[in-house]
């Protein structure tokens, strides 16, 4: 029996109860307070509050930014999430926005927030599946390939316009390719005792991938921090 419910779900839940949360506090309190002590500000990432890394994917601009983010989560989390396994995909989607903001924290000065660079990271690792097991899904993983290309290029161009934080997309996307290719699942075909072919789960060690993708996103804040 499939599934019908996921820790995707769980993530647009707390997403836009935080987007409430920052609604409710511009009203009541006339700023946004979780803005303020979570979102990406290079100047407070400087003194210390590394945690702005990674908080920005649960805070959102508007409601047409938070509406595309989750729509696009709901569309393609579920997916990856039965083929990962869960908390594989809750790494997987902590890394995309950890490199998309670390990118950003390096190459841009502007504030930024948003789930877009764990959603990045999110298209990436499914072109990194289709890629990994294009044996088995045979004539279909090359248009399923393509599709996936033109929706990141696409995506990449919009990302040019004013107010957008492109370099986040792009670490978020690096940050996927990178979780997904070395920890992303894999299957191959074997034959079982009756001589029949039967599809394989190679084993992956996700972990291990996750704490390398966070040492290099620390080294690199490291490095910028050293130098300024």
């Amino acid at each position: 029996m499939k599934r019908k419910f996921f820790i995707s779900h769980i993530i647009i839940g707390v997403t836009v109860a935080f987007f409430i949360l920052q609604n409710l506090s511009q009203t009541f309190l006339g700023f946004d307070l979780p803005l303020s002590l979570l979102a990406k500000i290079n100047q407070f990432i400087m003194r210390g509050q590394f945690w702005r890394l990674i908080t920005p994917i649960l805070l959102h601009g508007s409601i047409l930014h938070i509406g595309f983010n989750m729509y696009a989560l709901f569309m393609i989390g579920p997916t990856l999430e039965r083929k990962y396994g869960t908390w594989p995909f809750i790494e997987l989607y902590l890394v995309g926005g950890l490199w998309g903001n670390t990118l950003s924290f390096l190459m841009s000065p502007n504030p930024s927030l948003g789930a877009s660079t764990a959603i990045f990271g999110l298209i990436a690792a499914q072109g990194v599946y289709v890629y990994h097991n294009r044996h088995l899904l045979g004539s279909s993983a090359r248009p399923i390939l393509m599709n996936i290309v033109m929706v990141i290029a696409v995506n990449l161009m919009l990302g040019l316009s004013p107010g957008i934080d492109n370099w986040g997309h792009l670490g978020g996307l690096l940050g996927g390719l990178f979780f997904a290719w070395f920890a992303g699942p894999s299957f191959g075909i074997e034959e079982d005792f009756f001589g029949q072919n039967v599809v394989i789960k190679q084993k992956r060690q996700p972990v291990l991938i996750l704490a390398l993708a966070v040492m290099v996103a620390a080294s690199a804040i490291a490095i910028r921090l050293a130098f300024g």
